[in-house]
């Protein structure tokens, strides 16, 4: 209990170091205090939860390591650093996606919830087509736009598993699972205006400040028990 207050308190500090450091212009403190927070919440998930899951784990596990590649950011070539860095976080958002998916029953989904996965179809692909068009500028249709394509599928793949898990489910677990993922998806986008639109302190504060809210979720997620559907015999 004590290590995990102790973290708790560690967390709240680098973030508030993060958010002055950003906002005064110091990008070299920014940019190392923001790079620690995610390992620390791991190492808070590793040490204070006792029902841990193998995907889950890894998800922050990747997650983190593709955080502290930030630091090597001047260290060593773009190109290893970029493409790094994102297949690390296509990975962490994968095991998530694998966690939320493995305990579905798919058959019941599509039986029960056909109208919705239409709708979340294609507002994904919606979703994907614009964000899409605010890289190509940049990244006109080089391995840059189809790493962004994959990275932007993904993610909002996860973000249609979670809702659909919460139908399915309908319990606290899912709901914190739902409005995490709902979170990091928000802070992704504002990281792309940040990226490809306008770099301001605000945008980057902004985006950290959900992908911290998210964190924060599936961490109170992590405690809670999968509770079986109401009216379902087996998954």
């Amino acid at each position: 209990m004590y290590k995990s207050k102790l973290l708790v308190l560690l967390i709240v500090v680098i973030f508030v170091l993060f958010g002055v450091s950003q906002f005064l212009g110091n990008e070299a403190l920014s940019l190392y205090s923001r790079a620690f927070i995610l390992p620390f919440i791991t190492l808070l998930y590793f040490v204070s939860v006792k029902k841990k899951t193998i995907f889950f784990s890894l998800f922050l596990i990747f997650y983190s390591i593709s955080d502290l590649l930030e630091l090597t950011e001047n260290l060593i070539p773009y190109f290893l650093y970029y493409f790094s860095g994102n297949v690390l976080y296509i990975m962490a958002y994968g095991f998530l996606l694998f966690e939320i998916c493995k305990s579905i029953s798919w058959f019941h989904l599509f039986k029960n919830y056909k109208i919705h996965i239409i709708v979340l179809a294609a507002l994904d692909i919606y979703i994907i087509y614009v964000l899409q068009a605010i890289i190509n500028p940049v990244a006109v249709y080089d391995d840059r736009y189809f790493l962004e394509l994959i990275y932007n599928a993904v993610l909002l793949l996860l973000l249609s598993s979670s809702l659909l898990n919460y139908f399915y489910r309908d319990n606290k677990k899912s709901l914190f699972l739902f409005i995490g993922s709902l979170c990091i998806v928000f802070s992704e986008v504002i990281n792309v205006a940040y990226l490809y639109i306008v770099e301001t302190s605000l945008l980057i504060f902004m985006s950290s400040c959900l992908a911290l809210s998210a964190f924060y979720f599936y961490y109170q997620q992590s405690n809670l028990e999968n509770e079986k559907p109401t009216g379902l015999v087996t998954q």
